[in-house]
Formats: structure tokens, C-alpha cells, sequence
């Protein structure tokens, strides 16, 4: 098994191969990126952000998220009527109302509104 100076050698040798490796990779896609910008006339100052603006990257990823919202405040139709005129949906938390007539031993279809 190698020791710990073999291993830190390696990393040494390892790291300059890197180096040696993305400074060859470098020059090849800078000139890449010339190639391409040339082709679509892009410039230095198109890739630039304004000063206060923000990447469009991260708005296009918030667009995304919104289209997914669900819609809010839609008014539904009661299903259920308490005995006071109270009302519900039969959506979400049941109502006090309700919790306390069911505990005390009625049941959710007497409240049910027929139409």
C-alpha cells in the first residue's frame, strides 16, 4: 500500500496534469467561442449584464415555476348547511360548526344540501 507522501506525489503529479490539460482545452474553446460569436454577431458588450439587471437565466426558470400556480379565491358552492345558516364546501378543514354537531353523534349526509 502506498504511504501518505506516494499519494500526496500523485495528487502533485495529478494537479499539473490538470493544468497542463485545461490550458490546452482553454485555447481551443476561446477560439471555439470567437467562431461562433463571428458567425452570429455577437459581441463583448451583448454578453454583458446591464448594471441592476438581473440573468436572464434565473428569470426564465421563475416563468417556469408560475405557469404551474394554482388559482386562488375561486368561490365554490356550499355542499353543507349547518343548522344556524352556516356553510361549507366540504373543501379544506372541517368547520367547528360541523366537528362539534359530529362529535355529538350526527352525521356529515344530514347537513349534505340537496338540490
Amino acid at each position: 500500500m502506498s504511504n501518505l507522501i506516494d499519494i500526496q506525489l500523485q495528487i502533485e503529479k495529478l494537479q499539473k496534469q490538470a493544468t497542463q490539460i485545461k490550458a490546452k482545452q482553454f485555447h481551443k474553446t476561446v477560439s471555439e467561442i470567437r467562431e461562433k460569436m463571428a458567425a452570429f454577431g455577437i459581441t463583448v458588450k451583448d454578453l454583458q449584464v446591464p448594471s441592476g439587471a438581473k440573468a436572464k437565466t434565473a428569470v426564465s426558470r421563475k416563468t417556469a415555476k408560475s405557469t404551474t400556480k394554482k388559482i386562488t379565491g375561486v368561490a365554490v358552492a356550499a355542499k353543507y348547511r349547518g343548522p344556524e345558516g352556516q356553510s361549507w364546501s366540504g373543501r379544506g378543514l372541517t368547520p367547528r360548526w360541523l366537528k362539534t354537531l359530529l362529535d355529538g353523534g350526527q352525521t356529515k349526509e344530514e347537513f349534505l344540501i340537496k338540490s
